[in-house]
């Protein structure tokens, strides 16, 4: 497999073939845009790797500490890991939330967009706050210095009460390096963000199709270009888009283990979980392994390792022990 890196100088000047076509957004390059999604997953051929837990569709999944949270229709589900017999604990909320993002001390927090509130949901106690967000929220995350940063349909919203705006779609907000990082998944772009005022930094385009964004142990964002079929690395101080390298197969999922410096891709087009060790100069295969049928979703417990991905048809939640 042939190795793609490019780097590029953080300055929206700098970008080649990003024309505005008359929108007045250099990243943009049509005026129809359209975000990228996960591809129709052929029916398995392979039986999955590890165990399979029984469960209904789902969109979202992430871990925090002791607790597999999964998100079905508008239902969280939260699972003990420490005690798998146990039946999983939920959380009703009013309509489906469009993320699910753990917190630093051991929350999560729901973005629901047609209920205009954010619930921060207990794990502990399976019970959610719910914070009202008029806009729809898209996203929400604890920005650096503490507090919430929210997307909403077409800006984000700051801790102190600044606002960003002038996005497509801020789909994912990530946090490293001291700054807020937006992927703006109709644009197709990553875009620092000034945490206390909202200022917008030089922005780059983050591939053709961008879906997933995470933060690794380096200051680094990663994210998946799912129409372009590649896992792209961008260091942040400045914004450089460090590596892209081929990742076939319309990647979708993606979770980072920062322990074992792996990052786990979902390959939607192949039902398939393929791990990638990032600490290098290039991403090194280590893994690759069948899935449950439409794996849209992974997560990974940083203590055991253990890899979870989650079927968006209902074929339940694998457990993957590497």
């Amino acid at each position: 497999m042939r190795r793609l890196v490019a780097v590029c100088i953080a300055a929206t000047a700098a970008l080649t073939g990003c024309g505005s076509v008359g929108t007045g957004d250099p990243l943009q390059v049509t005026d129809k845009l359209v975000a990228a999604g996960p591809a129709d997953s052929p029916p398995p051929t392979t039986t999955p790797a590890g165990t399979v837990l029984p469960a209904p569709a789902s969109t979202h999944t992430t871990f925090v500490p002791g607790t597999l949270a999964t998100v079905h229709e508008r239902t969280v589900k939260l699972r003990d890991v420490r005690e798998p017999d146990r039946p999983p604990r939920t959380v009703e909320l009013p309509a489906p939330p469009a993320s699910l993002q753990p917190t630093p001390d051991g929350k999560l927090l729901a973005a629901v967009p047609d209920a205009d509130l954010v619930a921060r949901i207990d794990p502990a106690t399976a019970t959610a706050e719910r914070l009202h967000y008029p806009g729809g929220p898209i996203d929400a995350t604890t920005a650096p210095g503490g507090g919430l940063a929210v997307a909403l349909r077409n800006s984000v919203l700051l801790p102190g009460g600044a606002r960003a705006d002038g996005f497509q779609s801020p789909a994912q907000l990530v946090t490293t390096g001291g700054q807020l990082h937006v992927l703006d998944t109709l644009s197709t772009s990553l875009t620092p963000l000034d945490p206390a005022t909202g200022e917008k930094q030089p922005a780059l385009r983050a591939g053709t199709g961008a879906t997933r964004a995470v933060a690794d142990r380096y200051g680094r964002v990663l994210s998946l270009d799912t129409r372009g079929q590649e896992l792209l690395a961008f260091s942040t101080s400045p914004l450089i888009l460090k590596q892209r390298y081929p990742v076939p197969g319309t990647p979708y999922g993606l979770a980072y283990d920062p322990h074992r410096d792996l990052a786990w891709v979902t390959l939607t087009a192949t039902n398939e979980l393929v791990g990638y060790d990032i600490a290098g100069g290039e991403p090194q295969e280590k893994l690759r392994l069948p899935t449950v049928d439409q794996p849209d979703s992974v997560a990974v417990d940083p203590t055991s390792g253990n890899v979870f991905v989650a079927s968006a048809t209902g074929a339940g939640i694998q457990v993957v022990k590497p």
